[in-house]
């Protein structure tokens, strides 16, 4: 099958589209998609670059990749509620390549286009089980600092759909985007402090970071205990008391959650830009520069 894959660490140049490279097959629990669509998550150009190298390991040649959506072309065992040929959307590994593996997933409707469908995984399963982990709900006034990314916007989208306030941060540009989610938008950076006192006098129930640009103190004093605060970027988390995603129960019930709430027109998905697979690269290197809200999402059959 043909692939994405880098041999070693490095930039977005060291991204290679293979034609020779052996295909998955589903095991049990598991299902094969032929993959019509991928996006670029922060973890992928992460990986791919070495700055989780000790913490992730990586076996060369890898193929990038966690999400995806496709067509079911082979089940593994004990698995229910999907057939062959079926329209499905969720996460695996080594998604960027023309056949993947995905461990949890949810068919999607003929409404939801690929490229839409490739962005329901990571980004939607990590704002749901962080919101889980936070307790937010009912009456829950949440901070989210770096609101307009992917894990950010599902984030507001859920929170919201659960009767949470959601205060959230945003670069100028980004801001009435984020009214239109259900936010209160406010510029992040010097005086976040005072901005966010100025609309909850009292501070927050929760805070979710979703930037890791050096704020997590700011952001401890303005939840009521360090654990509170759930941060999907800043690694040096625990040492003060707050908490880094990932350990949590996963809450893969979110995808079927957010597929329906798609179909209905009650989510909205956000595409910043899609490439076709031999432009991959440049897919990583526009996530990398972290300057346009929305997903990145790479077409891996001409069709899609």
């Amino acid at each position: 099958m043909y692939a994405l894959q880098y041999a070693q660490y490095g930039g977005p140049e060291v991204l290679q589209l293979n034609q020779d490279v052996p295909e998955p097959h589903a095991g049990p629990g598991q299902v094969r998609v032929a993959v019509h669509a991928t996006s670029v998550n922060p973890y992928d150009w992460k990986l791919r670059a070495g700055y989780l190298d000790g913490m992730v390991p990586v076996s060369f040649p890898a193929i990038p990749g966690l999400d995806a959506a496709g067509i079911v072309d082979e089940i593994g065992e004990g698995v229910e509620g999907v057939a062959v040929g079926d329209r499905v959307a969720g996460l695996g590994s080594a998604t960027a390549a023309e056949y993947a593996v995905l461990e949890a997933f949810t068919p999607v409707p003929d409404s939801i286009t690929w490229a839409q469908a490739g962005t329901l995984g990571l980004s939607v399963e990590t704002a749901a089980r962080v919101l889980d982990e936070l307790g937010v709900g009912e009456g829950t006034t949440l901070l989210i600092e770096g609101g307009s990314g992917g894990v950010g916007t599902a984030a507001i989208q859920l929170a919201r759909k659960r009767g949470a306030r959601v205060i959230a941060t945003a670069s100028e540009q980004n801001q009435d985007y984020l009214r239109s989610l259900g936010a209160e938008a406010i510029p992040y950076g010097e005086g976040l402090s005072e901005r966010v006192r100025g609309l909850a006098p009292e501070g927050v129930d929760a805070v979710l970071d979703c930037a890791g640009s050096g704020s997590l103190t700011e952001l401890i004093a303005l939840a009521p205990e360090p654990n509170q605060v759930v941060t999907t970027a800043d690694f040096t988390a625990t040492s003060q008391g707050a908490r880094v995603s990932g350990y949590g129960e996963r809450a893969w019930y979110a995808l079927a959650d957010v597929a329906r709430l798609v179909d209905a027109g009650e989510y909205h998905v956000e595409l910043s830009e899609i490439f076709p697979l031999e432009r991959a690269a440049e897919a990583h290197a526009a996530s990398q520069s972290g300057h346009a809200r929305g997903k990145r999402v790479i077409s891996v059959r001409a069709e899609s």
